[in-house]
């Protein structure tokens, strides 16, 4: 493994969601701001939508590990801290359902299990509602907050769906006693168009759509992992190697990371201390999702059309003086 060449603890791009890892780029920070805006507003739905590979599982973790630490660890971008005697955040109860492919009854005993709601063997969907709310309604006594966040919520049933709506239904004279944070790709703006559950869709209140990393920001993405992962030099990667990743993957980080691992080793058997265009053009060939980076052969082959082309037509005109 290429960990030694390169002075490296652990590797810097693994799939592996990680908030360790976790890079603030523009995208993130953002989604991670109105995250905590509308978690510490009460607001019972939130939504955030992501392209595949945009890293919505690792801002999940990375919202549901900020969510009760310090004022001064979590203070968002823009804003300070006007007063020292300022109320203390929400503490939350979270729960975290990383497949809601589920049917109602067993979105119920999920969650129950997340909030640690005591049932009996078998109990049905009427218990099940109830000890959900009898546990909701202690967490507010205790001046706490119950918010779920569910992971690839496009797959979920419009049974389930309902079943959160109702849930959410349950409140006190001031807030709502459980928070739903929906994750999913884009399909799931469709499902949440569907008539049957248009109440749902009218209680959103805060969204965002997550994007990639931005040209401008590639570089100081993988000079952040390769810090993290124990690398002490500025970078691994070459201006030209930086840019051809940029074209190739749009600066979708799931791609960007399969990429530059497989650049990272075939830099390695090279014996070379840096990645270069090259390795990431070899590294793509090797990954099917990755855009073809078509402008060096669109130019050539425009170039050879029209030099067959002024062929054909310098012959034409000599055969004709030849009439």
């Amino acid at each position: 493994m290429y960990l030694r060449h390169f002075g490296l603890r652990e590797t810097p791009f693994s799939l592996t969601p990680d908030t360790s890892f976790f890079f603030a780029c523009s995208s993130y920070q953002e989604a991670l701001n109105t995250l905590l805006v509308a978690a510490r507003n009460g607001e019972g739905f939130i939504k955030i939508t992501g392209e595949v590979g945009n890293g919505k599982t690792l801002l999940c973790r990375k919202f549901l590990a900020t969510l009760n630490q310090g004022r001064q660890s979590t203070t968002l971008i823009g804003t300070q801290d006007q007063a020292a005697d300022a109320p203390p955040k929400p503490n939350f109860i979270t729960a975290y359902i990383p497949n809601p492919y589920l049917e109602p009854n067993s979105l119920l005993l999920a969650l129950a299990e997340e909030f640690r709601v005591p049932l009996e063997k078998d109990a049905d969907q009427y218990l099940l509602l109830k000890g959900l709310t009898r546990a909701l309604l202690e967490c507010a006594r205790n001046g706490q907050r119950a918010l779920v966040c569910l992971d690839e919520a496009q797959a979920m049933p419009l049974e389930s769906l309902e079943v959160l709506r109702l849930l959410t239904n349950l409140e006190t004279e001031k807030r709502k006693l459980l928070q739903v944070v929906l994750f999913g790709q884009p399909e799931l703006d469709e499902r949440l168009r569907h008539h049957s559950i248009r109440q749902l869709r009218q209680r959103i209140s805060f969204q965002y759509d997550l994007q990639g990393l931005r040209k401008n920001e590639l570089d100081r993405y993988l000079r952040h992992r390769l810090a993290v992962a124990g690398f002490a030099g500025e970078t691994l990667f070459s201006t030209g190697a930086v840019g051809k990743l940029h074209r190739i993957t749009g600066g979708t980080p799931r791609l960007v990371n399969i990429v530059a691992h497989k650049a990272l080793m075939l830099a390695f058997s090279d014996g070379r201390q840096q990645v270069l265009a090259r390795h990431i053009r070899d590294a793509a060939a090797d990954t099917p999702e990755v855009r073809r980076d078509w402008l060096p052969w669109a130019v050539a082959l425009t170039g050879a059309a029209v030099i067959v082309s002024l062929g054909i037509a310098w012959a034409g005109i000599a055969w004709m003086r030849l009439q």
